[in-house]
């Protein structure tokens, strides 16, 4: 058999190397290009006012976004936890009970697809299901809608941590006399642990930036809110609304508010990234 050169394999070796470099860096210089822009025009908007005072009427200047912020932070906690407890549910179910069976094979496809469904898809979907039977806006919908959103990956992160811990530990356990529920809580997911609360971080930094279901259920608001019943302000939907407005000062504030949610998602990608992780001894 005749031996092929490998000046050829050495070539394209090295051609797909740097394609590979070049498109990483190509990735990393654009994400600090975001970041470097979101910065530099939303640190203009960061005063003690932004903070504190609710937003002004179209035309006047001042104001801030505290009402905005809280009312998004309200809306990440409600949807979280909907969706958290659920999805851990439900990967529990997928790596420990199900034994590969038909609706495993079945709810392993929808949250897959699910994972990959546009947003705006299901801000329509929560805006049939909760906004036009109530009749109005609320809280409580766009809950629903981020919730859905987090479900799947909550899910398949779950699931996927399980399957990486060792069956030995289960079966110590269980040759023991500990029931299958206990094995499971005090053993599995004590054994799992970082890498569910990362899948869970990483589900609530996926969600906190989401502007169309939003648009769809919330909506928005400049006064303060008194219950998940009404519209709730948000920092997506008045970034949004601030950045299509003809005011400067409007404008100035959704890059504010953006700086405010890229700071959030990068605070809780960093945590997920770094906190979390396994100390190796």
């Amino acid at each position: 058999m005749k031996r092929r050169p490998p000046t050829g394999r050495r070539a394209v070796n090295l051609v797909v190397s740097i394609w590979a470099v070049g498109s990483a860096l190509m990735g990393i210089a654009i994400l600090f290009w975001i970041i470097f822009v979101v910065v530099t025009r939303g640190l203009g908007a960061m005063n003690l006012a932004f903070f504190t005072h609710l937003p002004t009427p179209p035309g006047i200047l001042g104001g801030g976004l505290v009402n905005a912020m809280i009312g998004t932070l309200v809306l990440t906690v409600a949807a979280t936890l909907m969706a958290v407890p659920l999805g851990l549910l439900a990967g529990v179910y997928l790596a420990e009970f199900s034994e590969d069976s038909k609706i495993a094979d079945f709810s392993r496809f929808s949250a897959n697809v699910l994972m990959g469904m546009p947003s705006i898809i299901v801000g329509v979907f929560a805006y049939t299901l909760v906004v036009v039977p109530l009749g109005k806006f609320s809280g409580y919908a766009g809950a629903l809608a981020l919730a859905i959103l987090m479900l799947p990956l909550v899910t398949r992160t779950t699931e996927d941590m399980l399957r990486l811990v060792p069956n030995t530990l289960r079966e110590s356990a269980l040759a023991l006399g500990a029931p299958r529920w206990r094995v499971t809580l005090a053993i599995v997911f004590r054994a799992a642990k970082s890498g569910l609360i990362t899948g869970v971080l990483l589900a609530v930094a996926r969600v906190s930036g989401e502007t169309a279901p939003l648009l769809f259920t919330t909506l928005n608001s400049p006064f303060w809110f008194h219950s998940l019943g009404e519209p709730i302000p948000n920092l997506t939907v008045t970034i949004f609304d601030y950045a299509m407005s003809p005011y400067p000062d409007w404008q100035q504030k959704a890059w504010g508010a953006s700086l405010l949610i890229t700071a959030g998602v990068l605070v809780v990608t960093l945590l997920a990234r770094f906190t979390l992780r396994e100390k190796k001894l």
